[in-house]
C-alpha cells in the first residue's frame, strides 16, 4: 500500500524527461508527479544520478525502451541521495541515511529526478568516503564489472585477463576488481588513458590505435569485452586473443549476435552478461571503496537542466569514467 505518511514530501518534482524516442535535445525539465512508494520500496530525494550508455539508448528507440509504459518518460538507472520513506520503521534503512543503488528504469521512473521509488533490494548505504557525485557513478557500472569479473569469470590469482575500453564507466571497475583478485591484467585504451589505466591496476596498456590487441596480448585467460562488435570487429577479434578453452565474457547487448557460434568453432568459450541490482554486492564494493581498494573516477558532472548535453557527451565517445547529473545540492 501507499505509505499513509509521506510528511512535508512534495506532490510534484523537477525531473528530465521524454516526451518521445529521439536524439540529445527532447531530454527537457518538467514538474511531474512524484512517485509514490509502495511495498518494499524506499523512497529516496536524489542527488546524483549517473548517465549509462543504456540511457542513451532506450531514448534513441533501442536499449529498454519496448518497456516503457507511457510518456513523458524518466530514464536513469544511478542514484546516490538521502531516504525520505522505508517501509516500515524498524527498516534497516531510515529516512536521512545516505543511499546509492539502482532503479528498474523504465518500468517504472528513472532516477533523473528529485525522487525515485526503488525496491529496498537494489539500495545500499553509501560509502562514506565518496561525495554523491561519485557515489552516484558506481552502482550500474561496478555492479556489472563485478557480474562478468567475479561472478560470471571467477577470475582468480594468476590468470591472464584483458579488458576492452578500460578506462570507461564499467571498465575503471573491470580492470581494479580483476587485479584485485590477483589477475594480470591488460586493458586497452588510448595512450591519453595509459596512466590512468595502470594506476587503477593494469600491468599492460595496449593503445587500441597503434596496436591490434590480439597481436601483442595472446594467451589470456578471459577477455571482458565491453564493445564488442560494434567498433572494428572487436568481439570476433578477442577469441585470437584467448588461450584454447578461454572464456569471452561481453557485456553489449547484441552487439555480437553470433558470439556463441563463434566462439565454439574456435575452441573458445563465450557468455553475454546482464546486471542485477543488488544491494547485497554493492555493499561489498563499498567495503572494498572505504578500504582504498577501489577508485572512482567521474570525468564531468552536468546540471539536470544539461543532461541533453550530457547525453551528447556521451554518444560522441571516449568519456574517461562516468558522467554524472546534479540533481540538488548535497545536504548539509
Amino acid at each position: 500500500m501507499p505509505d499513509p505518511t509521506p510528511g512535508s514530501t512534495p506532490d510534484l518534482m523537477r525531473a528530465l524527461v521524454i516526451d518521445r524516442l529521439g536524439g540529445p535535445d527532447e531530454l527537457h525539465v518538467a514538474s511531474v508527479p512524484r512517485p509514490v512508494r509502495i511495498l518494499d520500496e524506499v523512497l529516496v530525494r536524489v542527488i546524483a544520478a549517473g548517465v549509462n550508455p543504456v540511457d542513451a539508448k532506450t531514448r534513441a528507440g533501442r536499449g529498454t525502451s519496448a518497456a516503457i509504459p507511457s510518456f513523458p518518460t524518466i530514464l536513469g538507472y544511478d542514484f546516490a541521495g538521502v531516504v525520505e520513506q522505508t517501509p516500515y520503521a524498524a527498516h534497516p534503512l531510515q529516512p536521512g541515511d545516505r543511499v546509492y543503488g539502482m532503479g528498474r528504469t523504465p518500468r517504472v521512473g528513472g532516477t533523473y529526478a528529485e525522487y525515485a521509488a526503488v525496491t529496498s533490494m537494489s539500495v545500499a548505504k553509501m560509502p562514506a568516503s565518496l561525495d554523491f557525485a561519485h557515489a552516484a557513478a558506481v552502482p550500474l557500472a561496478a555492479l556489472t564489472a563485478w557480474g562478468a569479473v567475479v561472478e560470471t569469470a571467477r577470475v582468480h590469482d594468476g590468470q591472464r585477463v584483458l579488458v576492452h575500453a578500460g578506462a570507461g564507466g564499467v571498465g575503471q571497475f573491470a580492470v581494479q576488481f580483476a587485479a584485485y583478485f590477483g589477475a594480470v591484467v591488460t586493458a586497452t585504451g588510448s595512450a591519453a588513458n595509459a596512466e590512468l589505466l595502470r594506476s587503477l591496476g593494469a600491468r599492460h596498456v595496449v593503445d587500441y590505435r597503434a596496436e591490434r590487441f590480439e597481436e601483442v596480448a595472446g594467451g589470456q585467460d578471459v577477455v571482458i569485452d565491453l564493445i564488442g562488435n560494434v567498433a572494428d570487429d572487436t568481439g570476433t577479434r578477442s577469441l585470437a586473443a584467448l588461450r584454447p578453452g578461454g572464456l569471452v565474457v561481453s557485456v553489449p547487448t547484441g552487439a555480437w549476435p553470433t558470439m556463441r557460434e563463434d566462439a565454439a568453432a574456435s575452441g573458445m568459450r563465450a557468455t553475454g552478461y546482464v546486471v542485477s541490482a543488488d544491494a547485497r554486492t554493492l555493499a561489498v564494493i563499498t567495503r572494498l571503496i572505504d578500504d582504498g581498494a577501489v577508485r572512482v573516477h567521474v570525468d564531468r558532472e552536468f546540471a539536470l537542466e544539461d543532461g541533453a548535453e550530457a547525453h551528447r557527451v556521451l554518444e560522441a565517445g571516449h568519456v574517461r569514467g562516468k558522467l554524472v547529473l546534479r540533481v540538488a545540492d548535497d545536504p548539509a
